[in-house]
């Protein structure tokens, strides 16, 4: 189920520089893709309300913090009260009251309503039997290589696996962190991630070991002609 709006997907490492620009040889600044978050982030706000109770933005900004959610989700906890004011719109949350503590400005408290829980059951349905494996643009990059700077790809390829192992490091040690305060569903969430990082340096390892053979079939590499234009076939 997807919503209105798209974002772009964090890169690799907030701090890292590790990709590969086609027809341009190698620039170190962006790995990046598109990816829908309104539905994650639909779910969260109406499975939190559902679960914990009537709440305002904040509180669901500092559970959205608490929980770490930008680390594994593509949620970003910036966006929350823009989510907030669209699922009202939608009738999906509802205000029940407004609450000021001292001198901070006042709040608006939501509840989910019965339209946003039957929403609330088709986003858990949905969330947990479909299966999202998006393009790395990763492989694009590498069908599109510069044969000017073949020599680069090894250290470039260096560089990616040493950001994942990074990445990995920091992961497992925020779930270490995290592990005493989870429940046993979110202990596998977060295990999840983990596992999903470790798959992608086993197969970087193996690619390492193929560059030689890939780096000497791309310099053997003729171009092939352009594709000529055909009538295109009624579908």
């Amino acid at each position: 189920m997807r919503g209105p709006g798209e974002v772009r997907c964090r890169s690799l490492h907030q701090s890292g520089k590790a990709d590969i620009v086609p027809g341009r040889g190698f620039d170190l600044r962006e790995y990046s893709c598109e990816s829908s978050r309104v539905s994650s982030i639909r779910l969260f706000i109406l499975g939190s309300l559902a679960q914990r109770g009537e709440m305002h933005g904040h509180q669901l900004r500092l559970l959205a913090e608490e929980e770490r959610v930008q680390m594994w989700t593509d949620i970003s906890v910036g966006s929350l009260y823009g989510a907030l004011k669209r699922l009202h719109a939608e009738g999906l949350i509802a205000d029940v009251r407004t609450e000021q503590e001292g001198n901070f400005p006042a709040r608006q408290v939501y509840a989910v309503t019965d339209s946003g829980r039957a929403a609330l059951d088709t986003l858990r349905r949905d969330g947990l039997s479909n299966y999202v494996l998006r393009p790395d643009p990763f492989d694009l990059a590498l069908t599109r290589l510069d044969p000017e700077r073949l020599e680069l790809l090894p250290e470039v390829i260096a560089t990616r696996i040493a950001l994942l192992k990074d990445l990995l490091r920091t992961t497992r040690e925020a779930n270490v962190r995290a592990r005493p305060h989870l429940s046993l569903a979110e202990t596998f969430a977060l295990e999840h991630r983990e596992k999903r990082l470790m798959a992608e340096i086993d197969w970087h390892d193996s690619f390492v070991d193929a560059l030689p053979d890939i780096v000497a079939d791309e310099r053997a590499r003729t171009h092939f002609p352009m594709p000529q234009h055909t009538e295109e076939q009624p579908t």
